[in-house]
Formats: structure tokens, sequence, C-alpha cells
């Protein structure tokens, strides 16, 4: 044999690396990657946005109804003291009833209301009660910039002892001196209202403080004993025609509801016009003015209020409701950018009076 018979064929190799269409097909993939990856990092921080802005108005509505829980569960049930409530023009403290842009305009757009409970204030003097006045109201102070602007405040008025006190720092009273006549701040709200700055009619030392900073809309209603949900405190079925003398007596439940955004959408509202947050709120309807499901004014019912301020902001085809997020604009026509608008949430909650006891 030969050499050459012996030898092991072995394949030929040759050196280099990627050919150029393989490079074209890796790089196409990686983008397609980094494509997708972007994608879903963009639909997570959307979606925790919108979480962490739902978290905070969520924490806010909570905040603020425990603590009207707190005031309602406490508040001194009596025929005898004075309570300030909306009601209808018989009712002489009606001005606690705002109309919005649905009436007049003589009265401010949210409700507000005062009333005596069982609560620790803030006192000034030594001779301390467990009575307090208590105040709820959307600030209504128009001066450029104040902070408390259509925010939600609580006054907390710590009362001292009948007897004692003085003409700045009354007690507790009885029917038929009001809670304006001894403490005008705590039902005044206009746009002059704005704490230390000496306005005495409206909050002379402050004693305001605001408790829902995203709560630009607040709306309050009754649920009679007889079931029936009204805009007055007293059931004309039984021949009553005002609050005297029964107290809110005919009341078994005070419904609140509030409209509530973070303080991000809030900016954009702002920066679109000065006056975008006072006429969203103001196209929000009262309770007076919110319809039924149907042709005209029908029986109102728990929850309608809510449903209207719904279809006000998203739409409504049901009841012909274009929405503020789908046009982006008021009734008044200033605007109101869209995604802000996404960002406000509806809360309500009714808390139960029990039955109130007679004196």
């Amino acid at each position: 044999m030969t050499r050459k018979q012996f030898e092991i064929a072995t394949p030929k190799t040759q050196d280099g690396g990627f050919t150029l269409a393989e490079l074209l097909v890796s790089i196409f993939v990686l983008v397609i990657i980094i494509f997708v990856v972007e994608q879903l990092t963009i639909s997570a921080t959307a979606i925790t946005r919108t979480g962490n802005r739902h978290i905070s108005t969520d924490t806010q509505a909570r905040t603020v109804f425990d603590r009207m829980a707190l005031d309602f569960a406490q508040m001194v049930k009596r025929t005898d003291v004075d309570y300030y409530v909306k009601g209808i023009t018989l009712y002489q403290h009606g001005n606690g009833h705002g109309y919005g842009r649905h009436g007049t305009t003589s009265q401010p757009v949210n409700d507000q209301l005062a009333f005596f409970t069982q609560v620790l204030g803030y006192y000034a003097s030594t001779s301390q009660s467990p009575i307090s006045v208590v105040a709820y109201r959307v600030n209504q102070n128009t001066t450029a910039g104040y902070p408390a602007y259509l925010k939600l405040e609580r006054l907390g008025r710590g009362l001292p002892w009948n007897g004692g006190g003085s003409n700045t720092n009354p007690p507790l009273v009885f029917l038929p001196v009001t809670i304006g006549s001894l403490w005008p701040w705590a039902i005044n709200n206009n746009s002059t209202c704005g704490g230390n700055g000496g306005n005495n009619s409206c909050d002379p030392n402050g004693y305001y403080e605001t408790i829902g900073p995203g709560v630009f809309r607040m709306e309050y209603y009754y649920v009679l004993k007889n079931g029936r949900a009204t805009d007055y405190p007293w059931n004309t079925d039984a021949g009553h025609s005002s609050i005297a003398g029964i107290g809110l007596g005919d009341v078994e439940a005070i419904a609140v509801v509030i409209a509530v955004i973070d303080s991000t959408s809030r900016s954009l509202i702002d920066a679109a016009g000065s006056t975008s947050l006072f006429d969203l709120a103001s196209d929000l309807a009262d309770f007076a003015d919110a319809h039924g499901r149907g042709i005209g004014q029908q029986n109102k019912y728990v929850g309608q209020l809510e449903n209207e301020w719904k279809a006000t902001l998203f739409g409504d085809s049901t009841l012909g409701y274009p929405g503020i997020i789908n046009t982006g604009y008021t009734s008044n026509n200033t605007p109101v950018p869209k995604e802000a608008v996404k960002a406000i949430r509806v809360y309500s909650r009714t808390f139960d009076l029990k039955t109130l006891p007679t004196f």
C-alpha cells in the first residue's frame, strides 16, 4: 500500500462570521423584542399611574367619609337646637343648598352644613365641654392663588360649658338662637373667605382645616323614614313644612356625594383655564335638578345623583349626555383636558342618623 491510501479524509473549514442576511434577521428580531418590551413598559406605566391616581382619590374619599361618620354619629339629636342644613325656600337656612349652574347663581355651587356634635374640637377657653360646632364646606374663596379654593374644609370649634364663654366664644345655646347668629363663619362661604385675613364673617382665626384637598364638589340629600329621598329634611306627607319643632326627626339618613380629583390632574385643569374646574363643578347637578331615566322630572332615588354626575363627566347615551370627557369642554365652553377628566372619581356614602329622641 501507498502512503496515500492511509490518509483520513477531514472536512474543509473556512474562517469568517455571520452572513449579512443573518445579521439583518437578528437585528429585525431584536427590534421587535425591544418594541414589544417598550409597549409593555408604557402600558404598565400608564396602568400604574392610573392606579396611583385612583389610590389617591380613594384614600381621600375614605378619610373624608370616616371623619363625617364620626361627626354624624355623635350629632346632638335634639329638636331645641339649631341645624344649618339645606332645604327648600321655606326653610330660611336654605342657602346651605347650592344649585350650581342648573339654577340660581346667588348661592354657592357646593352644599354646606353645620351642626352640634359630641366630638372634641379646638377650644379657646379652659372650660371645655364635650360639644363642638362642626361645619363642612368646599371653600369658595376666589382670590387668585388662594390655596384652599375648591377644597373641602372642616370646622371643629369646641364650645365651653353652658353659662361660660363670651361673645367671641359662646357656649352651646338653644333655639331660637341659631348657629349663624353666633358663629357666622360656620355658615358663610363666599369669595372673600380667607382664614386669618381678618374676615370675621368667614373664618377669623383659621378654624377651618382642609381635609379633602381633591374634593371640589360636595352635595348631600336626605333619606326620610318613609324611604323617600328628598332635598328637604322633613316629611310633607306627615304635614310638616319646616324643620321647626321636629329638628331632623323625619330624617333616617343623610347621603353625601363627592367628586374627587388627584393633584396632578387638577393642575392640568387649572392650567387649561382659570375657571375650568369651577365650571366643571357647576356642571355637576345638585340633587334638586337630578332627573330620572325617563321623560321629565321623576321621583328621586338613592344613587341617582351619582349616576347623573358620571353621565355628565363620562357620557351616557341613554340620557343623551355626550360627556365632558368626549367634548373636552364644560357647558361654559371652558377647556378641560380629557386625561384629567379620566382621573375624576365620584363617591357616596349614606350616614344613618337612627331615630332622633324628642325633647
